[in-house]
Parts: structure tokens; sequence; C-alpha cells
């Protein structure tokens, strides 16, 4: 038997929720709460195995509760289930440590199936939800000083520094025609045509502050 615990201020939509998650032999509803910080307290105290988690309440919104709550039991899975999908949501309430997220366009199987895969371990995200994070999370798309070795980019940040070929020499304890050699490959590289141009790509990346 899967307890499910309800929480969203809109009544008719919450005992709407209720009353068919309740048709499902597999399925308990062990309570329900019309505000974050009434729910976040009353879950606690039942601890359900999957809750419904609206976002947008009054007196404590979803994304608080969540972090309550699953700050004291970490084992409860809380599914977001809500209108909104825009970015000032969608990533807060997944920091949260939100299970899984539905909006309330789903239909009440998809509800339903989400709450026995979220008890199985197995989460749901809503396909716009998905798309928004996958587009946020792309790797940064990688930079020309990447490809440098770890000498060049020693010598990069000389350049940086408005110093000479001899100054870099001395500095770094390599000969002028190695550090001219460096020099040669790090303007190949950095994709520009002098040093003044690379003392500039320097700046611009702010690789003095890494």
């Amino acid at each position: 038997m899967i307890r499910v615990f309800v929480v969203d201020d809109h009544e008719v939509v919450r005992k709407g929720i209720i009353a068919y998650l309740q048709t499902d032999d597999d399925i308990e509803v062990i309570g329900e709460a019309s505000s974050g910080n009434e729910g976040a307290q009353l879950v606690l105290e039942a601890k359900p195995d999957v809750v419904l988690m609206d976002l947008m309440m009054e007196n404590g919104s979803g994304i608080d509760a969540t972090k309550q709550i699953l700050g004291i039991n970490a084992s409860i899975k809380i599914i977001i289930l809500t209108s909104y999908y825009d970015d000032e949501q969608v990533f807060p309430a997944i920091e949260a440590g939100a299970f899984s997220y539905l909006l309330k366009t789903s239909s009440a199987t998809d509800i339903l199936t989400a709450v026995k895969k979220a008890a199985a371990g197995e989460n749901v995200i809503e396909p716009k939800v998905a798309g928004k994070m996958l587009t946020s999370f792309r790797p940064e798309e990688k930079k020309l000083h990447d490809d440098l070795t770890e000498r060049e980019k020693e010598v990069l940040l000389c350049i940086g520094n408005g110093m000479t070929n001899q100054e870099i020499s001395e500095k770094l304890y390599i000969g002028i025609k190695t550090v001219k050699t460096h020099v040669s490959n790090i303007l190949s590289k950095l994709e520009v045509h002098d040093r003044t141009q690379a003392a500039v790509y320097v700046h611009k990346q702010q690789l003095m502050k890494e």
C-alpha cells in the first residue's frame, strides 16, 4: 500500500486528486493540507511514502515545504504538481529535492502513474520542464584557451601582464627561442594576430582571476 499526502490550497483541485487516487486499491491517502506551512508539519507527522505538493500557496510555498520536509525526512518522495513551469519555479523546486515535477494539465492517470513510480523509486519530469532542464544544463561552450598547454597558459598570463619575451624568459626560466615558440602557438590557438590582441583576450576572459 502506497501512503500518499496531498498539499494544495485549491480545495476543489485537492479533493479531486484525492478522490481519484482513492479509486486505486494500491493507494491510501493519509492526509491533506491547504498550505505549505501546514503541509510540512502534517507530512512530517504522518510520514507518507509520497507527497503531491503544489508550489504557489499562501502561508508557505511548496518549495519551502519541500526543503523543510526533506531536511528532516529525506526518504519521502515529493512530487511537485503545479501550473507553473517557468525557471523561477522549476529550478528552485528541483534544487529543493523534489523527486518528480508534473503540471496540473497532466491527466489523472498520469498523476496516478507518477505516484506509483515515485513509490518505486522512478521519477517523472513533465516534458516541458525536462526541456528547460536540458537547455539549462548544457555544457559550457569550450573556450579557445582550453587548448593551451599549462606552459602556454603561463606565458599567456605573462603577456597579459605586458611582459616582454626577455622578461618571460627570466620569470619562467626558459630560453628566448622557447618563449617565441610558445607565443607563436598561443597566437595561433587563440586566433589572434599579435600580442596586444592576446593581452586583450586575457582580460576579456578574466584569466587573471582564475
